[in-house]
Parts: C-alpha cells; structure tokens; sequence
C-alpha cells in the first residue's frame, strides 16, 4: 500500500498539470463548442447546432480531406526515413555521437527558419504554388523537421535487438531482407508503434508548417482540419465553430490512435 501511495505522489505533479492545461481546455472547448460566442462576452447555448454547420460547410469538408491526404503522405514517409537513417546510424562504428547530433540538428531547428530555407528551394520550381504537389512538399518539410525525434526511438530499439539473433539469423544463411523482416521488425514492434501513433497524431494536428509556407493554399489545397480552426477562430471571430472544429479534430485523433493500436497489436 505505501508503494503504491509513493507513486502516486510522484504521479501527482504530472496528473495536476495535465488536468490543468489538458482536461480543463478540453472541457471548456466542448462547452464552446455548444454556444454561441459573440466577441463582446455573450453566449448562447445553441446544442449540437455548430457540428451540424460544420457537417454542411464544403470548407470544412474539405479540411477533412485535404488533412486525411497529408497524413496519408506524411506518417508512412516520416517512419520509412526514421527507421532507415536508425539503421543506417546502427551500421555506423566511428562518429556515431556526430551523426546523431546532426540528423536530429533538424528537429531543434527553428520553424521559421527551416520554413524560409525550404520556401527559397521551392519557389524557383513553383512547387508551393501547384495544388497537385502543395500537400506533398508540405510533407517533405514535415518529414526532415521531424523524423529525428522518431529515428532515436527506433535506433533506441535497434540498439536492444540482442546481437545473438542477428548472428544466429545469419549463420542460419538468411539475407538481409530476411534478418529485417524476421528478427528486427518483430522486435521492434513496441518502437514502431509508438512512432506511428505519434508522428500519426502530430500530422493530424499540423498547423504551422501550413501556416508559415501557404497559409492553407493555393485554392485552399493544403487548408488543414487545425488551420480551419485557427480560420474560424481568428479570422472569422466565430469561437463556437472553431471549438467545435477542434473537438472534431481530438475526437479523429482519438478514434484513429485507438483504431491504430487494436490493428498493430492484431498484427502477427
């Protein structure tokens, strides 16, 4: 019993802070969502009246579509450079600590400063300016801003695959592919899971790469589920339609993340 007090204390910090800045915002946005807020204060309780706008708004709509095609390019590209740079790291016997230092360089880099670079790359090809390459440009910067973080969870999970396996394997005769699909993936499942559904959860809710290269164009062809929250909020001043946007976007996250973990888990 007195371990089990000991640890929820320990607990206790970060259970306070999540209710504070997690569960607390989560409610009042679900309260928003169900108002109607004017600027000067007033509210009026309008039920389910703003989901059923959003239903019928074609750019809302869109922002689902526009946001279910970044995710689809972004997750798979991001996990792909992440596990293949975590392998490469692994081959590599001098220099590791350089390497590693530099492949997550990206990742503690400024956004608006890796933004200005990329801009200057794509605007000599228009790439940021053609609706059928906007979503996936987008997810290129994403991918090398990002993919560090989730390269060392996976190098971290490389790294414990014991080496006797991978002898074995290979006295065995089986070939790289083999010693990949059979003796690294299968143990690397708990990493791989974790960094689909974060880098699964962090491209459902890209906001600033979006704002910072396209401000959701060119004809809205990288208007984002989170930039359409941020246009109902702070452009159109509607607060009730973007509380409701926002709930929409937690609650596809969540069924999503949920239906994620039940597929993986399944997986053989």
């Amino acid at each position: 019993m007195r371990a089990k007090l000991t640890i929820l204390l320990f607990l206790l910090p970060v259970l306070v802070l999540f209710g504070l800045f997690r569960f607390v915002p989560l409610v009042g946005a679900a309260g928003l969502s169900l108002s109607d807020h004017d600027l000067d204060g007033g509210r009026e309780f309008v039920g389910a009246a703003n989901f059923a706008d959003l239903a019928a708004d074609p750019r809302f709509l869109e922002s689902l579509r526009t946001t279910a095609g970044y995710v689809a390019i972004c997750v798979p590209l991001t996990v792909v450079v992440a596990l293949g740079t975590a392998l490469l790291l692994d081959q590599v016997r001098w220099g590791r600590g350089f390497f590693r230092a530099a492949l997550l360089a990206p990742y503690v880099t400024s956004l608006v400063l890796s933004a200005v670079l990329w801009r200057r790359l794509f605007e000599p090809l228009g790439i940021l300016g053609d609706p059928a390459l906007v979503l996936p440009a987008l997810a290129v910067v994403s991918t090398w801003k990002g993919f560090g973080y989730s390269m060392l969870v996976l190098f971290a999970g490389v790294q414990n695959v014991p080496a006797e396996r991978l002898d074995a394997a290979r006295s065995d005769g089986a070939s790289t592919w083999q010693r990949f699909r059979h003796v690294l993936l299968p143990a690397l499942r708990p990493a791989l899971f974790f960094v689909v559904v974060i880098e699964t959860i962090g491209s459902f809710q890209v906001f600033d790469t979006v704002y910072v290269l396209t401000a959701g164009g060119p004809v809205r062809a990288s208007y984002t589920l989170a930039y359409a929250v941020y246009d109902y909020a702070f452009r159109q001043f509607d607060l009730g339609h973007a509380a409701a946007a926002g709930i929409v976007l937690w609650a596809v996250v969540l069924l999503v993340s949920l239906t994620q973990r039940r597929v993986l888990d399944r997986s053989p």
